[in-house]
């Protein structure tokens, strides 16, 4: 590791602060950023070895921060974090340059071996029982709304439902499997 600089870009004021003290008393320099934007000039002065992105926050998601940063400090070992977890998500990080991908809530010791997994795992466990109904739509939902960058109305078109049913749907948690 190039340093011991991690970076937390998380809209939750709480999370970010109980993290970053857990992570100072492990030995790591934290600096904390609320959204995209505010990370930015935070990556370039610092040049961070590790960061966890939260997925969803006002402004640019962590997914459109993810490249930036990888860009900026190529060797960063980035996890996403986010309380929307889907599969088309999770691939989308990965696919974006993330080690890994973890639903909240995720304490610092998950965290920090997520980060430290360098390999799959082929022994993981498979689910005895599928998906449900409920978490396969929302899962198909969010699929939709990443092929089309985002765009709700586009989304809705194509998914054949009303905007506002498509909205209030999102605004909803997602679905426990």
């Amino acid at each position: 590791m190039r340093n011991n600089i991690f970076l937390i870009v998380d809209d939750d004021p709480v999370f970010s602060q109980v993290m970053s003290r857990s992570l100072t008393r492990r030995g790591y320099d934290t600096v904390v950023a609320e959204s995209a934007e505010e990370a930015l000039p935070l990556i370039e002065q610092h040049q961070p070895s590790l960061a966890s992105l939260d997925l969803k926050m006002e402004g640019d998601t962590g997914l459109n921060l993810l490249p930036s940063l990888l860009k900026l400090v190529p060797d960063c070992k980035v996890i996403i974090l986010t309380g929307y977890s889907s599969i088309a998500t999770a691939v989308e990080a990965i696919k974006l340059g993330a080690v890994n991908y973890l639903p909240k809530p995720a304490d610092t010791d998950e965290i920090l071996a997520a980060l430290k997994q360098t390999d799959a795992n082929p022994s993981q466990e498979i689910a005895d029982k599928p998906m449900s109904v409920n978490r396969l739509t929302w899962e198909h939902i969010q699929k939709v709304l990443t092929e089309n960058d985002g765009n709700i109305s586009a989304t809705a078109r194509q998914l054949g439902m009303h905007r506002r049913t498509l909205q209030r749907k999102l605004q909803k948690r997602p679905v426990r499997e």
